[in-house]
This record gives structure tokens, sequence and C-alpha cells, in this order.
């Protein structure tokens, strides 16, 4: 994994805008409807081939495939795996519910938007076991494809490339169980399957990011009713069942992202960055991706100060919000970064990113496309503001 060795490097969280017909597509496939998989397959592609010169062009050092060739971050598992079916309708966000007049006016919103939901996810009905390693192995190859033929065309390509895959614990907290037992036979089984997604992008050459969602938002939603303690032992079992998943990779090609749900909303039932980070920072891991433009959680660098995280870490900081339309100043950006690495003491162990991704699921993204990419040119304006203030000496 590449360090800011004399320049802070940029990159973000994995998902990035859809092309309008591809969202269709994905939305229609998620509502039931008979769909060309070959067509799903033909756009994918192509919006693959488009994504990877954008991010170049607008300055992302360390890039991926922009989950073109997915409905959402964790949602393709549904294609993967055996043992899922049917649909059930997720339990509402608890700082949404406390706000009736606001959750009126998102739900107006979202009507008769055409996208697919993270939050009507498939149940689980069956045996839960990977199938799908040729799909993974694919998109991996499509992936180093379009970037050998950057390289060919003599056009610049990333400095490192990655690709994602989602944490155990989102699709269980998500994925309703109505199979095993117990939610420990569940969620060994889940992290048994996505142990052959993690080893394929990490065979392909790749980082591989992992989607942790749950290490945070599920507070506030599967576990809104129930005390801290219960939560954070959620936590602890996710974190052992990854570390186990991740038993046959190197921890410094592997990234782990944690965030409260990307969405604009109050936000003010979020778990504190303080009572988790000694749980994440256990994950066999490089690095950690972590969100500080956040207006709720911004002022949590400041936990980067305990010793819970290890001192080869990298952090990978969320200086660019993913759910407003707000361009960030690039003097903004290198303020934020600049803070990360004085409360580090260490530059070199600091990339800027985004806050998650810009479009989680298709279609569900808040940010315009247009806006996404300035936003993205912002970050890499800001990062070089702050090298040479951070790296003057050098």
């Amino acid at each position: 994994m590449q360090r800011s060795r004399n320049r802070i490097l940029t990159t973000h969280t994995g998902s990035l805008p859809r092309p309008p017909e591809l969202t269709r597509l994905y939305a229609r496939r998620a509502r039931g409807e008979e769909v060309d998989n070959d067509e799903i397959e033909r756009a994918g592609h192509a919006a693959l081939q488009a994504i990877v010169p954008k991010q170049i062009e607008a300055g992302v050092d360390i890039g991926n495939n922009g989950e073109q060739q997915r409905e959402g971050f964790f949602l393709h598992v549904r294609h993967r795996m055996t043992g899922f079916g049917g649909s059930w309708k997720r339990w509402p966000r608890a700082d949404v519910e406390r706000y009736p007049v606001f959750k009126k006016a998102l739900e107006q919103q979202n009507a008769g938007k055409e996208m697919v939901s993270n939050f009507a996810p498939p149940k689980a009905i069956g045996e839960i076991r990977y199938t799908g390693a040729h799909e993974a192995a694919q998109e991996c190859v499509d992936f180093r494809n379009v970037l050998s033929w950057q390289a060919k065309s003599g056009k610049r390509g990333f400095v490192e490339a990655f690709l994602t895959a989602p944490s155990p614990g989102i699709v269980v907290a998500a994925i309703k169980n109505e199979y095993y037992d117990t939610e420990d036979a569940y969620l060994a089984a889940v992290g048994r399957a996505l142990q052959v997604e993690y080893e394929t992008i990490i065979a392909q050459g790749f980082l591989l990011q992992l989607d942790c969602p749950d290490l945070a938002l599920e507070h506030h939603i599967s576990f809104q009713d129930r005390p801290l303690s219960d939560f954070l032992d959620f936590v602890e079992r996710v974190v052992a069942t990854i570390n186990e998943a991740l038993r046959n990779i190197p921890r410094e090609r592997v990234r782990m992202h944690v965030c409260w749900g990307n969405y604009e909303a109050p936000h003010d039932c979020d778990v504190p960055l303080a009572n988790i980070l000694p749980l994440i920072a256990r994950m066999n891991v490089g690095a950690l991706v972590l969100p500080f433009a956040n207006p709720r959680h911004a002022h949590e660098v400041r936990c980067l100060e305990s010793s819970a995280i290890h001192p080869d870490q990298i952090i990978v900081a969320g200086v660019i919000d993913s759910t407003t339309n707000f361009v960030e100043h690039p003097e903004v950006v290198a303020e934020r970064i600049e803070r990360v690495a004085k409360t580090l003491g260490d530059p070199t162990r600091v990339i800027a990113g985004t806050d998650c991704g810009f479009d989680t699921a298709a279609g569900a993204g808040r940010v315009a496309e247009d806006v996404v990419w300035a936003k993205l040119t912002a970050l890499s304006e800001g990062a070089r503001t702050a090298s040479g203030r951070l790296f003057a000496s050098a």
C-alpha cells in the first residue's frame, strides 16, 4: 500500500455515479422486472471504460472501477452467493424517525426516483455459499484491461488501484436471516463466502477495500433500541469474522472503510467514534478510511491521538463530503488534511479521500455527477496545497 512519501496522495471511497441508462437497468432488475443480463453487462463495461479516465483527469491517485458493474456496494452478493431470496424492508434510521417533518420531505424527495434501494434487500432463506468466483475474477480482469489500455495509449494511470468488497457484518445486518439458527452461524457463513471475493481481488493484484458501514451505522438501525454494549459486541464479532476471512492476505494490502451511513440527515443518534475505534482498529488492515468532512464527526479527528490505532496504520481521511453539492474550497480541503497530519504527527501516514461513496446503490447518490468531478478536482487541488506546506522541508 502506497504512502504519501513526498506529497499527499488522493483517493475516494469506491462508488461513483453510474450512467442513467445503467442505473435504469439496475433499478428495473431490483424491482423484479425482466432485464437482459447481457445488456446490463455491456452497459456496465462501457461505464467502467469511461469512469477510469475521468478519475485520472480529476487528479485521483488511487482509484478503482467506480463499482460500475454492480448495482450497489453490497447488494451484488445476491448474484454471487446462494441462499438469498425474497425481500424485506430494513429497520428505519433512528435519526430520521425522530424528525417527522424532515422524514416526510425526504420521502417526497425520493418518490419516483429511479434507483436501487439499500433498504429493500433480500433475505437469507438457504445455505450461504459463494458461487460467483468467475464473476468476481472477471470484474478484476475488466478493470485491469482498462488500466492496461490506458498505459498502452501513453496516458497517465493510477499510482495504485483498489477494488471494494463488503463486510460480512453489513450483509448480516441488512439481509434478514430466516435460515440459520443463530446470528453467529449466519455471520460465519457469510464470512467464509466473502473470503473468496477478498482473496480474488488480492490475487488479481489490487488493493482490497472492505466496506464496513455496519461497524457504525447499525448502532442507530439494527441496535437503536438496544444497549450500546450489545452493539459493541456485534462489532467485536464482525471484526473477528473479518480477521478470519483475511488470514491469507497481508494486512498492508487491505484498507477498511467505516461510516455512519451515506445520507444527509441529522445523524444525532450516531455512535461516537471513540466508542468503536478501539474495536475496529483490531482489524488486520493497513489503513482505516474514516469520514472527517462529516459535520457530525469532523471533531473526532482528535480520536487519532489515542493509542488505539497501530503506529504504522495509514489514515485515509475523508475531507470531501459525499452527501452535499457544495464544492469544497481547496484551502478547506488542505486545512482538513493538515489537521489529520498534525494529529498523527506524520504526513506520510495520511491519504486524502472522501467521506463515503457518491452512489452506494445505483441512483441513490445525492450529488450531481458534474459536481462529483468538481469535488474530486478540489480534493486534488487541496492535496497539492497541503503537500506544499507539509513537505516544504523535503
